[in-house]
């Protein structure tokens, strides 16, 4: 059953790796590879003479990154709520509707932060006329809210979603912890701070490493959609750099050489943080070994 997911995997993340040799090449669309002249590290190099760029660039995307990891936690304390509700329909409600939003298209996203927040929005005309405003706002075209604008957009369209695996990991902490603290007279709260966050740290842990590995691929759907001139400067970040620079305007070894500069410094981002993971808690995100004891890293299904 899981081979048509495996293959689709191979096809759409593996493949592509051939189409690296572009970036070696000074390619141009029509013009087959093989009469192409051989560039070497040219274009690696270019990517780094425009400093001011890469530097602005690279600065977007680590905000962004870390904005997003700082309101990682946010999932965590919602799905502590969840657990704690009392009525099992009203938690089905609550958490059916914060996890349609991550199956909503970017494009509806935009279409509805644009009829609220835009200057002839639903906020606007009804703080205008409430008198709490004299003129409209467009926090969608303000540079100096862009950061903390597309940050909260991701935190609406993920929290439900990024909630499931913790409340699955509180739903595998033994009953038997929290009778014996019921039995030691310990209140809802102490059994929150005692037991359920102690249990689902290790799982926050291993998901937090693996979004700091990640840091460098931010939404590329959402970005796109919401880039606009006057924030041009707070939302360009890697992805859509490479879609600017080999897509836009055609310069396809470019792009490629600074997606491949992305990919490597992702991986190695991604076992350094696997080395510190080993060294500081005795046990590494990826196991050395399976279940069966077949050499190879996979992840420590312990956490999930």
């Amino acid at each position: 059953m899981v081979l048509p997911f495996v293959a689709m995997i191979f096809a759409f993340n593996y493949i592509p790796l051939f189409g690296w040799i572009y970036a070696f090449f000074d390619y141009r669309p029509g013009i087959p590879l093989s009469e192409s002249s051989f560039e070497g590290l040219k274009y690696f190099r270019l990517v780094f003479e425009d400093k001011e760029q890469l530097i602005n660039v690279l600065v977007n995307t680590l905000v962004l990154g870390f904005l997003s990891i700082l309101a990682s936690p946010l999932s965590v304390i919602f799905a502590i709520l969840l657990n704690e509700t009392a009525s099992g329909k009203f938690r089905k409600a609550v958490q059916t509707l914060t996890t349609l939003p991550n199956f909503i298209s970017f494009i509806i996203v935009y279409s509805l932060a644009t009829a609220l927040f835009s200057s002839g929005g639903l906020l606007n005309e009804l703080l205008m006329k409430l008198h709490w405003i004299q003129e409209p706002t467009n926090v969608m075209a303000n540079p100096e809210a862009a950061w903390l604008f597309q940050t909260a957009v991701s935190v609406w369209k993920g929290l439900g979603f990024g909630s499931i695996v913790y409340l699955a990991a509180i739903a595998g902490i033994d009953t038997e912890l929290f009778d014996a603290a019921k039995v030691d007279g310990a209140g809802r709260l102490q059994r929150i701070v005692h037991i359920t966050v102690p249990e689902i740290m290790p799982t926050f842990f291993v998901l937090t490493l693996l979004a700091v590995a990640g840091i460098l691929s931010n939404n590329f759907e959402q970005y796109f959609v919401f880039y606009n001139s006057l924030v041009s400067g707070k939302v360009e970040t890697l992805d859509y750099y490479v879609y600017r620079m080999g897509i836009a305007t055609g310069d396809i070894p470019f792009g490629t050489a600074v997606g491949m500069a992305k990919s490597i410094v992702s991986i190695a981002l991604l076992f350094s943080l696997n080395a510190l993971s080993r060294k500081i808690r005795g046990q590494s995100v990826f196991q050395e070994r399976g279940a069966n004891g077949e050499k190879g890293f996979f992840p420590d299904v312990r956490y999930f």
